[in-house]
C-alpha cells in the first residue's frame, strides 16, 4: 500500500503496538511498560511507512583496498585455472602503499601446478596496469613487489578436505554469512548503493576508453536516499570525490563527473539541489592512490555487500577459494535471498547460514521477510532446504565456483552483477525461481 496513512490507521496501528505490548509484558510478568518504551517500539514499527533517509558507499578500482582485492582475487582465478580437480586452496592477503605491493598468505595445489612467487609478482604488476597507475609513487612498473605465500597449513587441510570415504568437504572456517535481496531496483538489490557503484563503474569505463581526460583512478561515491512507504523516491545528497591531474579546478571536476552522475539516476528529478552535490567536498584531490593511503585486502565489506541495508557476517571476499564458506555461503544466500524475491514469495529478503570450521552441513539457516513474505518464513526455509544443498560441495557444485571468475568481482560489488557464459556472477542467476515455488 502506498501514500501517507490516515489518522484512523495511524492510531489503529498505535493501539495495536501498545495491546502487544502488555501482553507480552503479562505474560512475561514484568511491570507496566513506560510510555517511553511504547513511543520507541512504535517508531520502530512505523519506519516502513514513514520518510526516511539511507547512505550507502562505493569505491572505484583504483581505490588502495580496491587494489588490494584485485591482486588478491587474480592469484586465486590463476590458482584455479590450473586446478583440474577442485583442490586448489588459497588465503592471500595483499597490501599497498607507497611505491610498494606485499602478497601474503597461504596456498595449496597439486604437484605441478603451483603459481610461483616470480607469477605471482607479475600477476600483482598486471593488476595494478590495468587499473590505470603509472604515477611517480604507484607505478606498476616501478613498484617493489613483495612475496611472502608460503603452503597451507596441514591442520586446515585435513579439515577442509574430503577424505574418500565418509567424510565430505567440510567448511574452511567457522562463521556466519548473510544474503540480501529487495525490489528496490531491477537487479534486487538496494538503490543507494546500486547507483553508488554504478556511478564508479561508468566513470571508470570512460576513463579507460580514454573519454575522461584528467580523472585518474582513486574514487569514492555515496548516495543518500529519501524513501517513502519503504521505497526510494530521490536522491537528497551525492557526494563524488575523484582523484584529478593538476590544473583542474573544483568547478571542472564538478562539470565532468555531473553527467555520469545523472545518468544512472532513474529521472532528472531525482537528482539533489545543487547544494547538496558534493564533488570533491575538501577541493582538491591530486595525490591520491597508495600514495596517499594504504590499501589492504577485504576492508570494504560493506561496499561489496548491500551497502549497509542487510547485516554482515565479519567475513571478507577476495583472496579465498570457494572452500571458504566466507566467500562461497555469501555467494549462496546471495542466490537463495534472490530467487525468493524473484519467485514472489517476498518483496525483501536476508538469509543467514552459519558453519563450522571441518563440518560440512551448515549449522543455521535463518530466513527473514520483514513482513513482505506472502508464506511464512518456515515455509520458506524448508523450500531452500529442499532446493539447494548447502554443504561447501554443494554450494561450490551448484554455483559452479571452482572455475578462475573472481578477479570482476574485486570491484564494483559481488552482487547485482550480470551473470556471463564463463561463469562469473553464477549467484546472480534466477533459475532456482520455479523451484522454490514448487517446494513451498
Amino acid at each position: 500500500m502506498t501514500g501517507t496513512r490516515s489518522a484512523r490507521q495511524k492510531e489503529a496501528a498505535r493501539a495495536g503496538i501498545c495491546e502487544f505490548v502488555y501482553i507480552v509484558c503479562a505474560v512475561h510478568r514484568w511491570r507496566r511498560p513506560s510510555a517511553g518504551l511504547v513511543a520507541a517500539i512504535e517508531r520502530t514499527a512505523n519506519v516502513a511507512n514513514n520518510r526516511y533517509l539511507f547512505t550507502s558507499e562505493s569505491v572505484s578500482e583504483g581505490h588502495p583496498d580496491k587494489i588490494c582485492d584485485r591482486i588478491s582475487d587474480a592469484i586465486v582465478d590463476a590458482y584455479l585455472a590450473r586446478d583440474i580437480n577442485a583442490t586448489a586452496r588459497c588465503g592471500v592477503e595483499t597490501l599497498v602503499t607507497t611505491k610498494y605491493v606485499l602478497v601474503a598468505g597461504e596456498t595449496r595445489s597439486a604437484a605441478g601446478r603451483e603459481v610461483s612467487h616470480e607469477e605471482i609478482e607479475a600477476l600483482a604488476r598486471a593488476a595494478v596496469k590495468d587499473i590505470g597507475y603509472d604515477q611517480e609513487n604507484f607505478h606498476w612498473k616501478e613498484n617493489q613487489v613483495d612475496v611472502r605465500v608460503h603452503e597451507q597449513s596441514v591442520d586446515i587441510a585435513q579439515g577442509v578436505d574430503a577424505d574418500g570415504n565418509a567424510k565430505d568437504e567440510g567448511a574452511g572456517d567457522q562463521g556466519l554469512m548473510f544474503g540480501y535481496a529487495c525490489r528496490e531496483t531491477d537487479v534486487l538489490m538496494p538503490a543507494p548503493l546500486h547507483f553508488s557503484h554504478e556511478i564508479l563503474r561508468s566513470m571508470a569505463a570512460a576513463r579507460h576508453a580514454g573519454d575522461l581526460p584528467g580523472i585518474l583512478p582513486d574514487s569514492k561515491s555515496q548516495v543518500t536516499l529519501e524513501y517513502e512507504n519503504g521505497r526510494p523516491i530521490r536522491a537528497t545528497s551525492i557526494v563524488v570525490s575523484t582523484q584529478h591531474v593538476e590544473g583542474l579546478s573544483p568547478e571542472d571536476v564538478k562539470e565532468i563527473v555531473r553527467p555520469y552522475v545523472m545518468a544512472v539516476l532513474p529521472d532528472p528529478s531525482w537528482m539533489p539541489a545543487e547544494d547538496e552535490f558534493y564533488v570533491n567536498p575538501t577541493g582538491r584531490f591530486v595525490i591520491g592512490g597508495p600514495d596517499s593511503d594504504a590499501g589492504l585486502t577485504g576492508r570494504k565489506i560493506i561496499v561489496d555487500t548491500y551497502g549497509g541495508a542487510s547485516p554482515h557476517g565479519g567475513g571478507a571476499f577476495s583472496g579465498k577459494d570457494p572452500s571458504k564458506v566466507d566467500r562461497s555461503a555469501a555467494y549462496a544466500t546471495r542466490y537463495l535471498a534472490k530467487n525468493v524475491v524473484a519467485a514472489g514469495l517476498a518483496e525483501r529478503c536476508v538469509i543467514q547460514v552459519a558453519y563450522a570450521i571441518g563440518v560440512s552441513k551448515p549449522l543455521s539457516l535463518y530466513v527473514e521477510t520483514y513482513g513482505t513474505g506472502v508464506v511464512p518464513e518456515a515455509q520458506i526455509v524448508a523450500a531452500i532446504q529442499k532446493s539447494m544443498d548447502l554443504t561447501p560441495r554443494g554450494i561450490r557444485e551448484h554455483l559452479e565456483l571452482n572455475k578462475p571468475i573472481y578477479t570482476p568481482t574485486a570491484a564494483y560489488g559481488h552482487f547485482g552483477r550480470q551473470p556471463t557464459a564463463e561463469g562469473h556472477f553464477s549467484w546472480e542467476k534466477t533459475d532456482l525461481v520455479e523451484t522454490l515455488k514448487a517446494a513451498i
